[in-house]
């Protein structure tokens, strides 16, 4: 199947390539998930799992208190992070229960060019723009719509969940979820899942992506026991695709969880300079852009974003 769309692709010529590439980069960008395959949890089972990941959130590669996985099928890939954060919960809870600070949150992803929270009726929805990891004009980006929901919130956990049945090039039943629960130390422990699900065209531009364009990208699972004195190495296709996004989602809650310590007119550029700094400690797995570019990059699309498109 891989070979068969490549040479079609080479028939075709570089704009049909550059189209596929376009259509890989909007599904990286989508993260969330097919009905039924990410599920929020209650307090107690969330707290099961804390438990339950001790080993593994002791002992890890990103050298603190995280564990990623990741599972593909034929028809959607899902990543999931579960982390401590050395923040009290209702730290995280008032800063993440709130439709406009999701938005603070995604804008900070390189592919997302605007997000605006909207009420209608009982309803509220962000309206996103997904596109090029470069500066790039709202009316050239792609429309991402999602339902936003607080599920439950109470003292103890809280169940964000973002919605959209349809998206770009034919992708289809969006979800991001986070949860949280309060823990021992005035610490709070996060699942942060997204996923998305895709048809057979979408499948064969994610093929051909994976197979051009994205060759050679790697997420952070590792095969097998590296042997004295090599490198690992790290798993690749769809599940390095799914798990270098849920990472750069993750990093910018962290971000904005650690921005708010700052002045309010601070914030921004902390989170700025702390998601970018984050990012970089995984250059093999997450770096796209010199720090200079995405800087100027985010600071125009965050001005830009303060008004409707």
């Amino acid at each position: 199947m891989m070979n068969a769309s490549r040479k079609a692709l080479r028939r075709a010529g570089p704009s049909a390539l550059l189209r596929a590439w376009f259509v890989c980069a909007l599904l990286l960008m989508a993260g969330a998930a097919v009905a039924g395959g990410l599920e929020a949890v209650s307090p107690s089972v969330l707290r099961t799992r804390y438990a339950a990941l001790g080993p593994q959130l002791a002992n890890n590669q990103f050298n603190g208190p995280l564990y990623l996985d990741s599972v593909e099928t034929s028809q959607q890939s899902e990543g999931d992070i579960y982390a401590v954060v050395d923040y009290p919960f209702a730290t995280v809870s008032n800063a993440l229960n709130s439709p406009e600070h999701w938005c603070d949150v995604l804008i900070l992803h390189l592919n997302t060019k605007y997000c605006r929270a909207k009420t209608l009726g009982a309803a509220t929805q962000l309206d996103l723009r997904v596109g090029k990891k470069f500066d790039q004009p709202v009316a050239d980006a792609s429309e991402l719509v999602f339902a936003y929901r607080a599920v439950t919130v109470t003292p103890e956990y809280l169940d964000i969940e973002l919605d959209a049945p349809s998206g770009p090039f034919g992708t289809s039943n969006y979800r991001i979820l986070l949860e949280a629960v309060s823990i021992e130390g005035g610490h709070t422990f996060l699942h942060l899942g997204y996923a998305f699900g895709y048809g057979a065209v979408s499948r064969m531009a994610l093929q051909v992506y994976l197979a051009t364009v994205g060759r050679g990208k790697v997420g952070f699972t590792t095969l097998g026991a590296p042997q004295a004195g090599s490198q690992p190495t790290y798993i690749g296709g769809m599940r390095g695709l799914v798990e270098r996004n849920t990472m750069r989602y993750y990093l910018a809650i962290d971000a904005y969880l650690g921005a708010l310590s700052a002045s309010p007119a601070n914030q921004l550029e902390k989170r700025l300079q702390s998601w970018f700094a984050a990012t970089e400690k995984y250059p093999r797995q997450l770096h796209e852009m010199d720090r200079a570019a995405y800087l100027e990059m985010k600071r125009s699309e965050y001005r830009r974003q303060q008004s409707p498109p």
